[in-house]
């Protein structure tokens, strides 16, 4: 038997595999397995892990010298071994690139042995494989299935490979299969029998499996096929034969798919690192030439120079050669070993820290903040630009029915998603009877609510309330009748109606699924449903404080909910069944849609009769309208891939035979179904789509068209329904194509997609639907906090342009202020002559973008221009002149162009945030990509950098740990190269002492050890657990966020000063101790302690001036690395007898610290050491503190003053937001700006106000900003004035002599004579403009 595979997706397993043919396994079973059919395919055992027990250490060290450090230290310990070059002993110099191999060594086979765990015990698992010997399935482990082998899977068991589905125990031969653990999504999705080979009435054989004589040819693909690692669901047992197994599987070439990413941050350090290196050979040429220079000196050979082995001696050029060498092994910690293992430390302990943050854990879903790549977390703290999605995103993808229109005539739903009643001073009993009475009109709405009681007395029964709002909010599902539309429907000529609701009921991909109850254990009732029950069981009379729970407490706001204890809410094992209708008592609550109500509309009435419905979705959208639908009386009962059956309003159930469907996708924008009506008989296809998909496809209804562009005003989704009557003789040609197209093997998609739109034509608009899809909590606060940060932020969306410009607006994206250009051209040489001319409007009008910040609305089909060749440079001119830009209708592709366009040609960071696995391609063309978990499975999420679950969680991600991510990381590598530069610097300096001979001082045991021993705990401490500023600041004030966006903590010159720095204090820590003991008898190991003692000392203090927050952590850790490195020196000094012969550090230290002049040498050269930097902080910090200082010094204020601070602040942005020409955040500036622009003179006053104290007073403000206006035009005042006057009013102090003041000063600033001067009519024009306070103030000026 030969079978071969032509599905669609066989490219992407194996470009040169254009087919594969597969041959049963079971006439060969028993055979070797060299002689098998099938032998060439992939087995199914999986190995994930990188080495094996002896391939380890080979591999692994092949991988580790990928880097260059490592190569450079094995190379330098390796030339150590060159006796003419050694600068020390050759096992010593092994040492320490040996621990930091070994322990790179042990934390990969770590990782690996956990892989190959889980490889074993995944291989491990059993399943039934059919054995022609025993004539039955039998049990064996997967990594033992072969491709050609038939398997049989159980419910709820997982697939062991990629399977095509031959028999299934449904009678319609359907199988339901859960991915969540492919693509993340809970929802139950769909698989078919391969059409003509099974029979679904006897159980399945393999030996007698034989193809249907009718069929000769026949196609499948992804719907006939089950995954490897999906579960079986809602089917007793399934069977079919492997066609991929392995590493050849979906599920395994999607983990394969790995990518790395380098952070902004290490590319840099890699730089630095270069500068060392050069740096390292300059000086080595310094001490190589001096010594060649030094034994030219001598007129004849000293008596202690040591002949080669022939009696001659070297040459003073050679000499200098090989001594060049040996101050390259000298001095080779100049290049930080352990830097590299050490931030991959620090990066963990900042992973830690902020998936431990609680502020970012999302109760509702249970969830946390993840951190799937660590080695870009520094990145997040120089984000420049956001690419966001929209729908998931920005908003809940939680979807309301709102609105529809029906053959033009429109019908809103204003009140679904809400319900309110007014309750006023009533008692319990009344509360009582008042809820219950609207429980009992609408109990489907009722999911919680908030109650104030203000009890007057306690002898008193009585609640007294307010009149207040008594607010229920609905669930999605959960849809109230249009009465008008209600009774329209139950007229004669309704047909219309009825196959709008029906095209609703019947056109989508929903699932009726009862099975869910074997997933998981469900709730059987919410907290509210109980909450009533405890009403309608004690009866209207009992007082609301007796209840069993307690509805209300002693609150004072409607924003507490109903306390409950969770315990009280029972948990029940819902019992199991095939099949899949459901029956009026078989409710469950599904994982992924909540309960649903199914109602009958009757003939003058919208009560709604109770039953028990389980609807599972792919999309949100399908799940409302299916229960728009059922609201209406169109109850979906049992989707099949045969039929679809409906129940009517009328009671009367419908069973529709399915012909065909044709699925929904991105370049169609539609999907149709094409079913056989029971009554009529008539074939009948109904579609649904967006209405750039539908609206081609008919004659437009002006009416529709108008209500279409209404709801997508409102930010509503909308989608259009229609459907079209085809003739026998029609569908029986096209059903003839179609066949074709299926069973064809090369171009597949495309003849599929010619034959849908064959039939896709010369429909019948039926009607559109507009639904909600509302902002997440926060989400204009986020973005606000974001643009204030100077991060700009894109939205790429693929919804209509008018939704998604009414969401823009929503969530102040764009502003009612902004000068807003929209591009939706037609063709190319439109597009180019609006993109030209808007480009030069700006360039001719400097002070357009001064006055109104721009906004940038794009279509799809204008985008897919403007990304071409010839249109990308002035594409990305505009861009950056603009302050928002919104994007709508966009592919996937396009996401992903855009993204790359911007990264690629401004050279700027990227982060893009998405839900989707439309959203997949832009994740990850982004420098930084971020995953929400939404309501459209974990396919972003798997693909993403980093994981959260709200939008709003992405201002604290950034500005907080971002911010303390990058900043802690470049402090810390810059900390680490100043470190090894001045130590190295001793031995540099001690070699103009001793005629350049590569001598150190230092015992090589203290030189080792004090690198990864001594001052190593301490950076890494540093790099993890320093906050320059605190969190509540950062998110208080955004802008601070701006310095990692100009490299600010990570600058060249912050590199080169701290190097000069280590030169200086190198200097001082060898020449105090030298010129101390000059003229002693000492030796040169009791010179080289107190050098390396202050040596220690200096470093860890300088570490202490640069920490900004002090713990009981950075104590322990500083002062336990002194305590310990005295400890190991007075061992070491008293246990090495004859460590380093001839000379020997026996007993030094303890001679050293026995002496009073070894301490007064450690104070002494630590504080002149230290001297200029403490000066220099403590000057900056006076004279121009930074931003970030003056913010530390803020939050050091009591809560009072620091709050009553920010709000002040906060009021000055808002004003200054109201002047368009002096705000600097309304459009993007740049750092270059000349001081004589316009926005100059704000940012000035923003910048002194900002570092004036709360104890300054008003007059010195005053003073600042008269002096700006002396320095600047007069076109200005006006817009200065305002400023003073509302700080003057805002001190409460009206004194004439304060005002006397000020006036004598503008006097003498001469500014009443510049108001005076020739500009005065357009100051008085600005003025005209300022707030009221302005005029109604006295006259400063």
């Amino acid at each position: 038997m030969t079978w071969t595979s032509w599905c669609c997706w066989t490219k992407w397993r194996d470009s040169s595999e254009s087919e594969r043919k597969l041959v049963s396994n079971l006439p060969y079973e028993g055979l070797k397995p060299k002689n098998q059919p099938n032998r060439r395919y992939a087995g199914n055992a999986i190995k994930t892990t990188k080495y094996s027990f002896w391939s380890f250490i080979p591999m692994n060290l092949y991988e580790q010298f990928h880097r260059w450090a490592n190569l450079y230290f094995v190379g330098i310990a390796v030339l150590n071994f060159v006796p003419a070059v050694n600068a020390f002993q050759p096992q010593v110099a092994l040492i320490p690139i040996c621990i930091i191999l070994s322990l790179t060594a042990i934390k990969d086979a770590w990782e690996d042995f956990r892989r190959y765990q889980s490889d074993r015990q995944l291989n491990g698992m059993t399943c039934l494989i059919y054995s022609r010997s025993q004539r039955s399935f039998v049990e064996r482990r997967w990594k033992d299935v072969r491709v050609g082998d038939f398997v049989r899977v159980l419910s709820n068991e997982i697939i062991p490979a990629d399977i095509l589905l031959l028999h299934t125990s449904d009678p319609n031969g359907v199988c339901h299969m859960e991915t969540a653990n492919l693509d993340g999504e809970t929802n139950l999705k769909q698989r078919k029998v391969v059409p003509g080979f099974s029979s679904t009435n006897s159980s399945f054989e393999p030996l007698n499996f034989s193809i249907s004589e009718k069929l000769s040819t026949t196609g499948f693909g992804i719907e006939n096929l089950l995954l490897r690692g999906c579960t079986v669901r809602n089917t007793a047992d399934a069977s079919g034969i492997v066609v991929y197994a392995g590493h050849e599987t979906k599920s395994m070439l999607n983990n394969n798919r790995l990518r790395y990413k380098r952070s902004k941050l290490e590319k840099k350090m890699n730089t630095e690192v270069l500068f060392c290196v050069l740096l390292l050979i300059c000086m080595c040429l310094i001490v190589a030439v001096g010594h060649a220079i030094w034994l030219q000196t001598f007129s004849s050979v000293p008596i202690y120079f040591v002949p080669n082995s022939d009696g001659t001696f070297t040459s003073a050029v050679l000499s200098g050669v090989f001594m060049f060498l040996t101050m390259i092994i000298l001095l080779q910690v100049m290049i930080p070993i352990s830097l590299y293992l050490s931030i991959e430390l620090v990066k963990m302990g900042q992973v830690f820290f902020i998936t431990q943050d609680a502020d970012l854990y999302d109760e509702e879903k249970d969830t946390r903040v993840q951190c799937r790549a660590l080695n870009i977390t520094e990145d997040l703290g120089q984000i420049q630009y956001i690419f966001s999605d929209k729908t998931g995103t920005l908003t809940e993808n939680k979807m309301v029915f709102r609105r529809c229109t029906i053959m033009g005539t429109e019908f809103p739903h204003e009140e679904n998603g809400e319900f309110r009643c007014r309750i006023t001073a009533v008692d319990g009993g009344n509360v009582f009877s008042a809820l219950t009475q609207s429980w009992f009109l609408f109990p489907a709405h009722f999911s919680g609510f908030f109650i104030i009681n203000q009890p007057v007395s306690e002898n008193h029964n009585v609640i007294y309330t307010e009149a207040v709002d008594f607010c229920v909010v609905a669930q999605e599902t959960e849809v109230i009748p249009d009465h008008t539309l209600v009774q329209l429907m139950e007229e004669e000529e309704a047909k219309p109606y009825l196959d709008f609701f029906l095209a609703m009921a019947i056109c989508n991909t929903v699932v009726v699924s009862t099975e869910t109850a074997r997933r998981q254990r469900v709730r059987a009732c919410s907290h509210t449903d109980l909450a009533f029950t405890a009403f309608t069981r004690r009866g209207a009379g009992l007082r609301l404080q007796q209840a069993d729970m307690s509805l209300t407490r002693n609150r004072g706001s409607l924003s507490e909910p109903i306390h409950m204890d969770p315990t009280d809410s029972p948990v029940y094992d819902v019992p199991t069944f095939s099949g899949s209708v459901q029956g009026p008592d078989e409710g469950v609550n599904s994982p992924s849609n909540c309960r649903a109500t199914t109602g009958r509309v009757q003939a003058g009435s919208s009560s709604v009769a109770p039953e028990e419905v389980c609807y599972e979705a792919q999309s949100p959208d399908e799940a409302a309208l299916v229960h728009a639908a059922k609201a209406y009386g169109f109850t979906l009962l049992e989707r099949t891939p045969d039929h679809v059956t409906v129940r009517l309003p009328s009671g009367k159930v419908l069973e529709f035979k399915v012909l065909d469907v044709l699925s929904f996708d991105s370049i169609r924008r539609r999907m149709s179904i094409i079913v056989r009506h029971p009554r009529s008989k008539e074939i009948i296809m109904y579609t649904k789509g967006a209405d750039s998909g539908i609206m081609e496809r008919l004659d437009v209804a002006i009416k529709t068209q108008t209500d279409l562009d209404m709801y997508a005003k409102d930010g509503l989704r909308t989608l259009c329904f229609a459907k079209k009557v085809v003739s026998e003789q029609a569908y029986m040609a096209w059903q003839v194509k179609r066949q074709e197209a299926m069973s064809a093997i090369s171009k597949k998609e495309e003849l599929l997609m010619d034959t849908a739109d064959d039939m896709e034509n010369n429909l019948t608009l039926l009607g559109a639907t507009g639904i909600e899809d509302r902002l997440q909590e926060n989400v204009p606060e986020t973005i606000q906090a974001l643009r204030e940060a100077g991060i700009q932020v894109w939205v790429l969306t693929g919804d209509k342009l008018e939704t998604a410009v009414n969401i823009a607006y929503s969530c102040k994206l764009l502003d009612q202020r902004d000068l807003v250009f929209t591009f939706n051209m037609e063709n190319k040489g439109a597009c180019k002559t609006m993109l030209n001319g808007i480009l030069q409007e700006l360039l001719r009008n400097g002070s357009l973008e001064s006055e109104a910040s721009i906004g940038l609305v794009i279509d799809g089909r204008s985008l897919s221009m403007l990304l071409d060749d010839d249109l990308q440079m002035q594409f990305v001119q505009l861009c950056t002149r603009c302050r928002s830009v919104l994007c709508c209708r966009a592919t996937p592709l396009q996401k992903s162009r855009v993204v790359t366009l911007l990264r690629r040609r401004l050279k700027v960071m990227t982060l893009a945030i998405g839900d989707g696995a439309n959203d997949v391609n832009m994740i990850q063309a982004a420098d930084v990509g971020v995953g929400i978990s939404g309501q459209e499975g974990m396919q972003a999420v798997m693909a993403s950098d980093f994981a959260i679950s709200r939008f709003k969680h992405l201002k604290k991600l950034l500005l907080v740990h971002g911010h303390w991510c990058y900043t802690r990381l470049a402090n810390m590598i810059i900390y680490f190269f100043y470190k090894n530069v001045a130590y190295v610097n001793l031995l540099f300096w001690y070699q103009f002492f001793c005629g350049f001979s590569g001598t150190a001082m230092i015992d090589y045991w203290f030189m080792i050890f004090f690198n990864l021993i001594f001052t190593s705990s301490p950076p890494i401490m540093f790099g993890i657990m320093d906050r320059e500023v605190s969190a509540y600041m950062l998110l208080q004030l955004p802008e601070l966020y701006k310095r990692g966006q100009h490299a600010g903590g990570y600058r060249r010159s912050t590199f080169w000063i701290a190097i000069l720095d280590a030169f200086y204090q190198s200097l001082v820590c060898f020449f105090v101790p030298y010129w101390t003991y000059a003229g002693s008898d000492i030796d040169i190991f009791t010179l080289g302690i107190p050098m390396n003692t202050v040596s220690l000392f200096t470093i860890i203090l300088h570490l202490a001036i640069e920490i900004k927050s002090w713990t009981v952590v950075h104590w322990v850790i500083m002062v336990g690395s002194v305590i310990v490195y005295f400890v190991v020196s007075l061992v070491f000094s008293a246990l090495c007898v004859s460590c380093n012969p001839p000379s020997d550090p026996y007993w030094l230290v303890q001679e050293q610290v026995a002496d009073p002049m070894f301490y007064l040498v450690c104070i002494l050269t630590t504080v002149v050491a230290l001297l200029p930097r403490y000066t220099l902080h403590a000057l900056r910090g006076t004279l121009v503190p930074s931003d970030h200082l003056k913010a530390r010094q803020k939050d050091q204020l009591p809560p009072h003053h620091r709050d009553r601070w920010l709000r002040e602040y906060r009021s000055l942005k808002e004003l200054c937001a109201s002047f368009p020409s002096m705000s600097s955040s309304t459009v993007p500036q740049d750092t270059t700006q000349s001081p004589s622009t316009p926005t100059a003179p704000l940012a000035a006053f923003s910048r002194t106000f900002l570092e004036t104290r709360c104890s300054t007073t008003l007059l010195q403000k005053v003073k600042v900003i008269c002096t700006l206006i002396c320095t600047r035009p007069c076109a200005l005042l006006g817009e200065v004035r305002p400023f003073v006057w509302v700080m003057f009013h805002r001190q409460k102090c009206k004194s004439t002599v304060l005002c006397t003041k000020i006036k004598m000063y503008c006097v003498k600033r001469r500014v009443s004579g510049q108001l005076r001067r020739g500009k005065s009519r357009i100051a008085q024009s600005s003025l005209s403009s300022a707030p009221e306070c302005a005029s109604s103030g006295p006259l400063l000026f």
